[in-house]
């Protein structure tokens, strides 16, 4: 025994009493609150160097406990350089991540519940509610009626995009072999006859591939579809693709759709898409990550076209609904094979509300068994917002993006890259791809704005993507003036570029 562990007093209690938690909880409140209230003053990308945030902490951890106030203190003045501030009304990279104050106590209160969800049986409201909302979001949505728990599908919360593009080719490779593979794994012969593949579009999302390589398929088994000019999957190609593999002996077993491509908001084609896979018995999964969000809106549904036809698709609330991190909403129009697929139940999780068979399972619906009270936080967005709220926001955000296309296509300097279809402008000076990284650099150098770029039809393209909680015409119109104002700068100090 060490004498640290000698000196302790063996009646003594470490563990924070209700008194010191409501006392810190409510200053941890005032932090965040703070920090909302000053997070556009801040720079929005992170400065500091590689290894700069270690070098201020402790080697070693504390023998003895410390202070809250000591640990607060130290966000403050040690962590708070080293984050980006997703939530900055300047922050315009990669894709919107923002979180609300109801998300935020939503998320307290279920970590404050400490709810292990993965069973109806271990608390049937994390259960039941999950269920609601879901059935309330495909209404919310206008999705097909097969999505609703009272049909033959139902949804699920899942962690992200890329868990629930997991899960639907899972389904999709046992609904493919009878569910044998699960048994025997996925076998061929020497010359890769039988084959289980999948397709997918050029600017599909990267879990797709990661997907691919996770179920075993083979990196080599997923065909990247053509795209057209829009950079939307190309129908013809995909069942030239399928035809091509059924002939040589292969199995297609998978499609992977998107509404609203990462690189630039291609929409592929739902409709023709789903008539090809549901003609050649192939299933159709639906990845409409942020996009799916417009959905909200009447007069954006046109998208979902074709929806009826797909077998799973998946949006995330955490991306353009106010809901923070992480929350994927996952439906399959046949849950049968969903759970055939996934479920595993040893004794230790069996119950008589699971065999009698009148209960969701969720653990047989993921590939964790452990599950999160994430329908919570959605709850309380929704009911705080209400639909007409959220609406509201959403157009919002959309007819800024169109604002600063306009600004783009009327200037002599830069051009549109893609569409403009909903929240995300993809431009480019037309000083050429050396000007536009020295353009995005110095942008989020200044901390100003933040930016992330892409490639699109192999030229240097700057994204805009506009979503934040609390991101106003104001601040777009500072970021176009910004923009333009530091390009100008370029081309009078900066030598031509080659």
């Amino acid at each position: 025994m060490s004498d640290d562990t000698k000196r302790l007093d063996p009646e003594k209690s470490f563990h924070m009493t209700p008194d010191e938690f409501r006392r810190w909880g409510h200053q941890t409140v005032d932090w965040i609150a703070g920090y909302m209230e000053r997070v556009g003053d801040l720079p929005v990308r992170s400065q500091v160097a590689p290894g700069e945030i270690r070098a201020r902490l402790p080697a070693s951890p504390p023998q003895q406990g410390e202070s809250f106030d000591v640990m607060l203190r130290d966000v403050d003045e040690h962590l708070l350089d080293g984050i980006t501030h997703w939530q900055s009304p300047d922050f315009f990279a990669y894709f919107p991540a923002n979180a609300s104050g109801p998300s935020i106590l939503g998320e307290l209160l279920s970590a404050g519940l400490g709810v292990q969800g993965m069973l109806w049986a271990t608390s049937p409201a994390c259960t039941e509610l999950e269920t609601l909302v879901m059935d309330w979001l495909v209404e919310m949505l206008g999705l097909p009626q097969t999505f609703l728990s009272t049909s033959t599908g139902g949804g699920v919360i899942q962690d992200t995009a890329s868990s629930a593009a997991l899960c639907a080719l899972i389904a999709a490779r046992e609904r493919t072999t009878g569910f044998l593979t699960d048994k025997r794994g996925c076998q061929q012969d020497s010359e890769g006859q039988g084959t289980l593949v999948a397709y997918t579009s050029t600017q599909a999302h990267s879990s797709i591939e990661k997907a691919v390589r996770i179920a075993g398929l083979g990196q080599q088994n997923l065909r990247l579809i053509e795209v057209d000019e829009n950079y939307a999957m190309r129908p013809a190609a995909l069942e030239a693709a399928i035809r091509r593999d059924r002939q040589a002996g292969r199995r297609p077993c998978f499609v992977s759709a998107t509404i609203g491509t990462t690189s630039s908001h291609g929409l592929d084609p739902i409709g023709t898409i789903g008539e090809i896979c549901r003609h050649l018995g192939v299933w159709l999964h639906v990845d409409a990550a942020m996009a799916g969000t417009a959905a909200l809106c009447p007069e954006h549904r046109k998208m979902h076209d074709g929806l009826e036809l797909a077998d799973s698709y998946c949006f995330n609330p955490h991306k353009w609904m106010f809901t923070n991190f992480d929350c994927d909403a996952f439906w399959v129009a046949d849950r049968g094979a969903l759970i055939k697929a996934l479920s595993v139940l040893p004794e230790y999780l069996r119950n008589e509300a699971t065999e009698s068979g009148a209960v969701l399972d969720y653990r047989d619906w993921q590939i964790p068994l452990g599950r999160r009270f994430r329908a919570l936080k959605l709850w309380f967005v929704i009911r705080h917002y209400g639909v007409a709220g959220l609406r509201h926001h959403v157009r919002q955000h959309i007819g800024l993006a169109r604002r600063f296309a306009g600004w783009v296509a009327q200037s002599e300097d830069f051009e549109l890259a893609a569409p403009v279809p909903l929240n995300l402008v993809c431009f480019r000076h037309l000083g050429g791809d050396a000007f536009n990284q020295r353009l995005l650099d110095l942008l989020n150098n200044s901390g100003d704005l933040y930016l992330t770029h892409t490639k699109l039809g192999g030229l240097l393209t700057l994204r805009l993507s506009i979503g934040q909680t609390h991101t106003t015409a104001e601040h777009v119109q500072r970021a176009w003036r910004n923009i333009e104002s530091t390009a100008k700068a370029m081309a009078k100090d900066l030598k031509p570029c080659e």
